[in-house]
């Protein structure tokens, strides 16, 4: 009677702490889908929709980048930045390439002045970004990507458009705004024309 009521304990304790670890790894789960929004589910789909895997990557990124503190920028570097951000959109006018390669440069040295690594390259400091601003860093990628990319001016624009984002808040002109939001896109898509021609 003894041996059965230790078997039925130990199992129970068991199940107990099976559940209780399940219940832990759902509710990071949960904390890491609330924290990186929609950075979550471009790194689940680029794990072919592993969620552990892309939740290990994830993670491992707050691991790294968690505890990095924004360094302000002086008066004058902000206005020299929206500067050469003014200019890349008049250079886009007549040369969207040349344009989408500044801003990508743009956006790596502000990045790195604000306080974010540029190590090992891109990616690292694509991954710093995305624990910090995980709503505004796709805009970065895709200008980034889009250097390599047989692009269209009208693809070139548009990831110019949402890079724009990433920017405003790395400037600190704005407070950080959802990249699907419609007042922030429609504000920020009003400073190019569909042909590629600023109208702002």
């Amino acid at each position: 009677m003894t041996t059965t009521v230790v078997i039925i304990v130990a199992v129970l304790l068991v199940a107990a702490i099976g559940y209780l670890l399940v219940r832990s790894r759902r509710g990071a789960g949960h904390g890491l889908r609330r924290r990186f929004g929609p950075e979550y589910d471009r790194t689940v789909a680029r794990h072919g929709g592993d969620t552990k895997a892309a939740e290990h990557e994830l993670a491992e990124r707050v691991r790294l980048h968690g505890s990095l503190h924004e360094r302000p920028l002086s008066p004058e570097a902000r206005e020299a930045y929206a500067g050469r951000w003014a200019m890349v959109q008049e250079t886009f006018i007549d040369s969207p390439g040349e344009a989408v390669a500044e801003a990508d440069a743009l956006l790596a040295r502000l990045a790195r002045d604000r306080g974010f690594p540029d190590g090992t390259g891109f990616e690292e400091q694509a991954d710093a970004l995305s624990v910090h601003h995980a709503e505004q860093v796709d805009g970065y990628r895709k200008v980034h990507h889009a250097l390599g990319d047989r692009s269209s001016t009208e693809q070139l624009r548009s990831a110019l458009v949402e890079a724009r984002a990433l920017f405003d808040v790395l400037l600190g002109d704005t407070p950080p705004v959802p990249a699907h939001s419609g007042h922030g896109k429609h504000s920020r898509t009003n400073s190019y024309g569909t042909d590629g021609r600023t109208t702002a």
